[in-house]
């Protein structure tokens, strides 16, 4: 009897503790994620393990046909430019990949496809992207 009531009087600390350290365990996978256009920028919170294009989907950002054949790698509409140091981190482009990249406007030496970049701990605090103006669906030409 003494040890239940020991337990009432302490269990909402020990449950609150819990609650705490599970929320900043699911905090130490999001990370910052700027896109960058010629008119405008969107911060939005994502998450380690996705790719760029999967944040701009699952945070409804408004960029015209970003990603129009959902990562397939059969077309270059989520062409992003990185910084040198996310671009560094990253493996070398596969060949699929380059071939779309070779269709892209705007192509620079950090160019990489949205549906490719998988977000890391190794981005935070946060990464910043920049969105072309010009997309070119590599599907209609």
């Amino acid at each position: 009897m003494i040890l239940r009531n020991i337990y009432k009087s302490f269990r909402p600390i020990l449950f609150s503790n819990a609650k705490r350290n599970f929320a900043e365990k699911r905090n130490l996978d999001k990370l910052l994620v700027t896109f960058k256009t010629a008119g405008d920028t969107f911060e939005v919170e994502g998450t380690v393990g996705d790719s760029l294009l999967d944040v701009v989907i699952n945070k409804d950002i408004p960029l015209d046909g970003f990603g129009a054949c959902e990562g397939t790698l059969a077309c270059c509409t989520c062409h992003v430019i990185l910084q040198q140091s996310h671009f560094d981190r990253l493996a070398k482009p596969e060949e699929e990949e380059m071939d779309m990249l070779d269709l892209a406007p705007e192509l620079s030496d950090q160019s990489r496809l949205g549906c490719q970049v998988i977000l890391s701990k190794e981005d935070k605090p946060g990464i910043t992207v920049f969105v072309p103006s010009i997309t070119r669906d590599a599907r209609t030409i």
